[in-house]
């Protein structure tokens, strides 16, 4: 069991590693000028962390994993990236989306 003591530790150090992170660009780099090539870098950070975290559930399943291409979410994935694509919204990627899964649900399930 830990103290106290060690708990209180552990939790500042935990803050400390989340938070200088994040304060040290905020706090070095609002009058500086990026380089352009580091700027477009960094534009493409979101996509591939989303990319990340949805592509595994989207090609593999089951107990253990494997990788399967005739998952249904891979199927409703593919034409909800297109309308994305396509239209820029997104309002109506979502909507897109959650209409397709629901209409493969039905079919799946019928």
């Amino acid at each position: 069991m830990m103290s106290d003591t060690s708990l209180l530790v552990i939790f500042v150090g935990m803050g400390v590693v989340t938070y200088l992170p994040r304060w040290l660009p905020l706090h070095y780099l609002p009058e500086k000028r990026l380089p352009l090539w580091f700027e477009t870098w960094l534009d493409f950070i979101p996509a591939s962390i989303l990319s990340a975290l949805l592509l595994p559930s989207l090609v593999t399943g089951g107990n253990p994993r494997h990788f399967d291409l005739t998952r249904p979410e891979l199927l409703v994935a593919l034409p909800t990236f297109l309308f994305a694509l396509k239209t820029k919204s997104l309002g109506g990627t979502v909507l897109m989306g959650m209409g397709i899964f629901w209409l493969v649900g039905r079919l799946i399930l019928k």
